[in-house]
């Protein structure tokens, strides 16, 4: 965490009037944390855009969860350099127990994240990783086992030692996998590793399993395309959805995240899950239309003990609409798991 401004400088003064305005709020204290006050990823956006009119300033929005305050970001604004961005950030402080690692999806931030911590149920501080080159700066790496001794050493950083409570959703289920193995390779067993939604590239799945996920492609592709052609007979918009619009530095920061992904990507297809002899919890979204039909044919030969439950929505949704139920799940899992 940045260590924040005098809370009487013009700089801090300006930020809270721009925080006022972008959460709608009528009073905010300069040590107020943005996401207390109910900032999301989208109000962040909003206001780095306000920041970027204002200074002149290019700064990622993922700086807002390392200056969360408006006297710590105004440290952040007086300095020449840009911010490097942590590969570990908190998203939530707790006051009991062993803190809890959120391992990033093919996007590398800790950005979706954001609805879900705010419904967990538990006192343990809750911590998310990110990619190596989110801040631009770095090349991100591209294979699942260098990133998750990336994760591992942040991780170390916050937690030294002890039995470590890990939860990956998508690609993060396989970080979060690799980190355990390299754990309890050391003695080290994790007390919970959770799987949300995650599953090994195409590639790596029985015949049978391919052939299932190609017909389920195969139907929605073909629903989206009865879907788009509704949509032309309706009439066109007309515009290019922002995309020429938006701010430069929106647009280098888009570019940044489509390079971080590609490089994910390249991580999910290049990585074969391994035998892991430890528990595995499953979260499965009830509505599959890209993965593998049955969890359990994947990864129950890959750990010594599997078990699965499913929530509302689909691969995307569980962390949005039907988030309040993946959050029950988490929240039983953190109650049960010891430390």
């Amino acid at each position: 965490m940045i260590r924040g401004h005098t809370p009487t400088s013009p700089m801090v003064e300006e930020l809270t009037s721009i925080w006022r305005r972008v959460l709608q709020r009528a009073s905010i204290g300069a040590e107020d944390d943005f996401f207390d006050l109910g900032g999301d990823p989208a109000s962040a956006s909003a206001l780095f855009l306000e920041i970027s009119r204002v200074w002149g300033r290019e700064l990622s929005p993922l700086t807002i969860y390392q200056a969360r305050t408006p006297s710590a970001l105004a440290a952040i604004l007086e300095r020449p350099e840009l911010p490097r961005l942590a590969p570990i950030v908190r998203l939530r402080a707790g006051t009991e127990g062993s803190p809890v690692f959120f391992a990033h999806g093919l996007g590398g931030t800790v950005m979706e994240f954001s609805k879900l911590v705010s419904h967990i149920d538990s006192q343990r501080p809750i911590y998310g990783l990110q990619m190596k080159g989110i801040d631009g700066v770095e090349k991100p790496l591209d294979h699942i086992e260098d990133i998750a001794q990336y994760s591992l050493d942040a991780i170390r950083k916050v937690q030294p030692r002890g039995r470590y409570l890990l939860i990956g959703y998508s690609l993060g289920g396989l970080i979060a996998l690799e980190i355990a193995r390299r754990l309890s390779g050391n003695r080290e067993d994790p007390a919970l590793l959770v799987l949300v939604d995650s599953y090994p590239h195409f590639q790596y799945l029985t015949l049978r399993q391919q052939a299932g996920v190609l017909v389920r492609r195969l139907k929605r592709h073909a629903f989206a395309k009865l879907g788009s052609a509704a949509s032309a007979g309706a009439g066109s918009l007309g515009h290019n959805g922002g995309v020429l619009d938006r701010p430069r530095y929106a647009e280098s920061f888009a570019r940044t995240m489509q390079v971080v992904r590609e490089s994910a990507n390249r991580a999910w297809i290049g990585y074969a899950p391994r035998f892991y002899a430890g528990e595995i919890k499953f979260v499965k979204a009830a509505v599959n239309t890209e993965f593998a039909e049955d969890p359990v044919a994947v990864w129950a030969k890959l750990a010594q003990h599997f078990e699965m439950e499913t929530v509302p929505g689909d691969h995307f949704g569980i962390l949005a609409g039907h988030v309040a139920q993946l959050a029950e799940a988490l929240s039983r899992y953190l109650k049960e798991a010891p430390g």
